[in-house]
């Protein structure tokens, strides 16, 4: 009887399991099929532009760094019914630039809808809808529930501003959240034991002090201040305002404030719900009442753009370094730059001789110091082949991102730019408090030599094995601000002055020399034309190539899971969990900026 219920249990269980596995094949097989009917749809045709249409920017999105990286949103749908939108910067742009130019275009419709972006990547989109403007077409900007702060810096360069009776419009200032970690590991008995050069240099911070230095404050304090003033002045210039009185309603939660404020303070300038909306847009576009509008996706209108783009032997490759550098990979964290790679892609780009410059464009918090003096010397054998490099930065070009940027013949940066964090620091755990304290579990150690357990994680460091540490950080620091100073053209004194992991914004960067002028990837790569004596006849290609459909949704379906797992296990707490999982993951002398959330 026994073993005739467990014949049965057995049974069950492996018509569970493989129901379950048939079920997941099928799930994958069928996606691999409509991603590739969707594949063949898109590369089938270019999208035909009818008369009367408008580019419908619905910023509900998130805004990735380059083409390709927006294809993963349907694992998404698979694993949660939803589907998370993406579009890329280069996308976005070449939309609203040949949104000036085709006939067919009669103007832009921004719907606020919370675009997920950093600040100096609005900064670029914002000018693109400000050159925009020069082609004397529409924009029209729309917010339904309200508009956050990060979308009204967007949409406040439109003509009109419009607005449901019932919305609300967000401008507070920026603010920035650290956590603190050491009360935490004190209760559970780990030591950070930290190693570093530079009093600004706070990424490791929150593992050995209980709240925010004087230092870090006043970094901080200093550049978000300067970032806020741009945005500031860029806002109250387009709504004729003054910097006081955008200042006056961010003190005083407008956010809470009644629409006829909005109005009365030229915050917005017309009032109206979401079909009257659309009947202004169908007056402005010649369409009937009962007619759709002709509204076109910035996707199919770059697609558009991208069918006229022109060809030459004279190519000036866009290299894309974004993330961190070698940091440690799991089922929870996401994509970075691998040193290693990036450097094949740089020496394989100097051999080409059709390559005739590159522009870098980096957005990285930085991270091994080891992989950052990789890509330099890449770079710096790239450019003793007579071919130039200018750097163009993004949101973020900190620490080793601002390592491998130094030897560029060009930097440009934008003002919201965050960058500079010369500086350098090791981290390594002890865990003898959580191990033999809490749990009661004794380590012996057998060794054959004075400091064969250097490195072990349930001893602390020795004071020889911490100043021989010390000595390997401080020789690191010493490497770092000579890249600089080679790359600068300045002395070597002169660039740590301006280092000890101090972080600066754009504008505060071009003032100290550690940028050289404000420009976008489009700036960068005319500047290297015109240092390679290209006039016009050159054409642009991104690298490293992108993964294929099937390599990211692959990846993505094996990370998802976890993702969605922890998270509902977490809550609040995922991103610390995250944070703490990177740290516990590195294994190597790190030039990193520490991660700040800044509310904006």
């Amino acid at each position: 009887m026994m073993k005739k219920f467990l014949l049965i249990v057995c049974g069950s269980f492996v018509g569970v399991w493989l129901a379950m596995m048939i079920f997941t094949l099928v799930a994958i097989i069928s996606s691999f099929a409509i991603l590739g009917s969707f594949a063949a749809m898109s590369s089938a045709s270019t999208p035909s532009i009818s008369k009367n249409s408008i580019l419908h920017l619905d910023f509900s999105y998130e805004v990735t760094e380059r083409d390709g990286d927006e294809d993963l949103d349907f694992m998404s749908m698979l694993q949660d019914g939803e589907i998370t939108h993406t579009i890329s910067l280069p996308t976005l742009v070449s939309a609203i630039e040949e949104a000036a130019t085709n006939d067919n275009i009669k103007g832009i419709y921004i719907e606020c809808n919370g675009l997920m972006a950093g600040i100096a990547t609005r900064y670029e989109i914002r000018d693109a809808l400000k050159k925009f403007k020069q082609s004397k077409k529409f924009i029209y900007a729309y917010g339904y529930e309200g508009i956050t702060q990060g979308d009204y810096f967007l949409a406040s360069v439109a003509d009109s501003i419009f607005i449901n009776p019932e919305g609300s419009v967000d401008i507070k200032g920026l603010a920035s959240a650290t956590p603190y970690f050491k009360r935490l590991m004190d209760k559970v008995g780990v030591e950070m034991q930290i190693i570093r050069v530079g009093t600004f240099k706070s990424a490791v911070e929150p593992y050995m002090l209980d709240s925010i230095s004087p230092a870090n404050r006043l970094q901080q304090e200093t550049y978000m201040g300067n970032i806020w003033k741009s945005m500031v002045d860029t806002i109250a210039t387009s709504r004729k305002l003054t910097a006081e009185k955008i200042n006056y309603l961010a003190d005083n939660m407008i956010a809470m404030m009644p629409v006829d404020s909005l109005l009365s303070n030229k915050i917005v300038d017309k009032v109206c719900y979401r079909n009257e909306m659309d009947n202004r847009l169908r007056a402005l576009t010649d369409v009937d009442k009962d007619k759709d509008l002709n509204l076109v996706s910035p996707q199919d209108l770059a697609a558009s753009a991208s069918s006229k783009s022109k060809s030459s032997k004279n190519v000036i490759a866009i290299v894309y370094a974004s993330g961190e550098i070698d940091g440690s990979e799991s089922v929870t964290s996401g994509n970075g730059i691998n040193s290693e790679e990036l450097c094949e892609t740089i020496y394989s780009l100097r051999d080409d001789k059709d390559i005739k410059g590159m522009v870098l464009r980096v957005n990285s918090p930085g991270g091994s110091a080891f992989g950052s003096e990789q890509i330099w010397k890449a770079i710096d054998d790239f450019k003793k082949e007579g071919k130039t490099v200018a750097v163009s930065m993004g949101d973020l070009a900190a620490s080793g991102g601002y390592y491998i940027s130094a030897g560029a013949d060009r930097i440009f940066a934008l003002p919201t730019t965050i960058t500079g964090s010369i500086g350098i620091f090791g981290m390594i755990p002890c865990i003898n408090g959580l191990v033999e304290d809490k749990l009661g579990v004794n380590i012996s150690i057998v060794k054959t030599n004075k400091n064969s357990e250097a490195g072990v994680l349930t001893k602390p460091l020795t004071p020889f094995q911490k100043d021989a540490l010390q000595q390997m950080v401080n020789r690191g620091y010493e490497l770092f601000t000579n890249r600089c100073a080679q790359g600068r053209h300045v002395s070597q004194d002169s660039i740590k002055q301006i280092a000890e992991g101090r972080v600066w914004d754009g504008v505060s960067a071009k003032k100290i020399g550690l940028v050289d002028e404000f420009g976008n990837v489009d700036s960068a790569v005319k500047w290297v034309a015109k240092k390679a004596n290209l006039a016009d006849d050159y054409c642009t290609d991104a690298y490293p190539a992108p993964k294929t459909k099937w390599e990211k949704m692959l990846k993505k379906y094996a990370t998802i899971s976890a993702q969605k797992r922890m998270k509902g296990e977490l809550g609040f707490l995922y991103d610390y969990y995250i944070a703490a999982e990177k740290v516990l993951g590195r294994n190597h002398v790190l030039c990193l900026m520490e991660p700040v959330a800044i509310d904006f």
